[in-house]
């Protein structure tokens, strides 16, 4: 097939969509609160009930509040899958969201983060299906046009965030699967 003929717009849902589909969507599947709010080191980043968190920044907007300092700690704080869910829910997804695909204004000050693993993975779902809808109505000038101020690096064409997004949903939620490997050969089974 010539170059010019290629359908970038699928193919760029197709590498997000290919992943999602054959190698994420199941490992999400029977989540548990446990596994949401596990960590396997102390002093790790979570989502809390507003008030219980010892973090420098707590953000939110309702009953559950996300871990945060700025400036970042070096190292970084160890995360965990309910944190992970937030960042991808609200920072990766629902932000972008609304500022390409007119979905209500996100941040992770403004969020509700999820208090359970379930609403957490309604609340991805519910993003995922914003963003692929938004990613598919991209046609072939639509992902040459630069993104604009609404992002770090504005003359970067769309094309580029699409794939930056894409990284990030497959970078994270991979890492959220390898939690739940740990969480099953380390806690699961073993007598308290």
């Amino acid at each position: 097939m010539d170059a010019d003929e290629l359908d970038w717009n699928r193919t760029l849902r197709e590498q997000w969509e290919f992943h999602w589909n054959h190698q994420l969507r199941a490992r999400l599947d029977g989540l548990t609160d446990d596994e949401y709010f596990w960590s396997p080191v102390p002093d790790a980043w979570s989502v809390r009930p507003r008030g219980s968190s010892t973090a420098p920044v707590q953000l939110g907007a309702g009953d559950f509040t996300v871990d945060y300092a700025f400036p970042e700690p070096v190292p970084a704080a160890f995360t965990t899958i309910a944190w992970r869910l937030g960042h991808v829910i609200v920072g990766v997804l629902a932000a972008r969201n609304a500022a390409h695909f007119g979905a209500p204004a996100a941040s992770y000050e403004t969020w509700e983060y999820a208090g359970g693993a379930a609403t957490a993975l309604d609340q991805l779902e519910a993003q995922l299906d914003v963003w692929t809808a938004g990613v598919r109505g991209l046609g072939e000038a639509a992902l040459r046009v630069p993104i604009g101020e609404k992002e770090p690096f504005p003359e970067a064409p769309m094309a580029d965030l699409v794939l930056h997004i894409h990284r990030e949903l497959i970078h994270h939620l991979s890492e959220v699967c390898l939690l739940r490997d740990l969480y099953l050969h380390t806690k699961s089974g073993v007598p308290e």
